[in-house]
């Protein structure tokens, strides 16, 4: 951000709108991007999304003014909104309709390590050479690295059986028969949408993502405020990456050893317990490390939990449209919180009540998923 703001003579608050935009505009495109990708059209959505990609870096490779810089990132929400995790999930679930949670943990297992990857190697190509031409390698990677596989791995799409034996994970009991049979191809999305379900789903998705979008950006600072060194306090929020990871491949672990519909259940609880842990240690070191590590662990498995409710409790087939639905409330949670919790801070109470706020929000939003599964049992 320090180069491109010195470039373009930009203030920290103008460089960030580019972002909000894109997030906005990804939010947006969310709904008809999962409804292509619902219909087959995965291959041309997520190829082409990886070519505009890497055209648009090329693009910010040259620009000089602010509305350009600006332009190019409202289009970078297009691309987005074709190529990350919500339509990836989509595509897999597709594609392995009775596996799809497996495949979706494997996928964004691998996609937790790309932060953990691409942080230091760009920093590294911006020492090396100058923030223009490192946006040249990044498209380059765009060209030739994910534009063809998506090319030709996505080719001959297929669609989703009318009926399904079970679920993914093997469950036999009656959720699972409840879940085969809502996920009929020729029901339209709005008869899915009047579903309580899916509202209830919907509550458990945006609230969840509130609670962990709002914390990154203050993670430093809390940190600090707790009393930790500075070293640690910049090196533990970095380290909350690999613990996601972690998560990540301890569910994949005992996918098959644990009911699916009880480890969404309990994996939720992870995020408020975090917070819990946060608030009841009163800004001590360990129950910031207790948090850490709950947080960390809690938000890495919270994404498969997200990415895959609406195809296990509403409807396989339409999980694209159905999840695409929640993108202007997602980006919309995603922007306002952060913004939120800077508001509550005060210099006296530091961010107590804001930590109170995502307790309870987190609280209500995993209430919202047990709800669902109560109501998804008795249909």
């Amino acid at each position: 951000m320090v180069p491109l703001e010195n470039a373009l003579g930009m203030t920290r608050a103008q460089s960030s709108l580019g972002f909000s935009l894109m997030l906005l505009t990804e939010g947006l495109l969310a709904f008809f991007i999962g409804r292509w990708i619902d219909r087959g059209h995965e291959r041309f959505i997520m190829t082409s999304g990886s070519l505009l990609v890497g055209a648009l870096l090329l693009v910010h490779s040259v620009i000089s003014t602010q509305a350009q810089f600006y332009a190019v990132w409202t289009l970078l929400g297009v691309a987005m909104a074709c190529t990350l995790y919500p339509p990836a999930f989509a595509v897999l679930t597709r594609r392995f309709p009775n596996h799809f949670r497996r495949a979706i943990i494997i996928l964004s297992f691998l996609g937790g390590l790309a932060s953990t990857v691409f942080i230091p190697l760009i920093a590294w190509l911006m020492d090396a050479i100058d923030w223009r031409e490192t946006m040249w390698v990044i498209a380059a990677m765009q060209f030739l690295v994910c534009a063809p596989i998506h090319f030709y791995l996505l080719c001959g799409a297929k669609s989703i059986p009318h009926t399904q034996a079970k679920t993914d994970g093997g469950s036999d009991n009656e959720l699972s028969r409840t879940v085969s049979n809502s996920v009929e191809p020729h029901l339209s999305i709005w008869q899915f949408m009047r579903n309580p379900v899916f509202w209830q789903l919907s509550c458990f998705v945006v609230l969840l993502m509130a609670a962990t979008s709002a914390l990154p950006a203050h993670m430093v600072s809390l940190l600090r405020e707790s009393g930790m060194g500075e070293t640690w306090a910049i090196a533990v929020p970095a380290g909350i990456g690999v613990i996601q990871v972690v998560g990540r491949l301890g569910l994949y672990l005992l996918e098959k050893r644990i009911d699916v519909h009880t480890s969404n259940r309990w994996v939720t609880l992870l995020i408020p317990l975090g917070l819990l842990s946060l608030i009841m240690g009163h800004g001590e070191v360990l129950g910031c490390l207790v948090f850490v590590l709950l947080y960390g662990l809690g938000n890495g498995m919270l994404t498969i939990v997200k990415g895959t409710v609406m195809a296990e409790y509403v409807s396989k087939a339409h999980m694209g449209s159905l999840n695409g639905i929640l993108g202007v409330p997602m980006a919309v949670a995603r922007a306002a919180a952060p913004l939120l919790m800077g508001l509550m801070w005060s210099p006296s109470d530091g961010y107590t009540y804001g930590l109170w706020m995502l307790l309870i929000v987190s609280v209500i939003g995993v209430g919202a998923l047990w709800s669902a599964q109560n109501n998804a049992q008795k249909i």
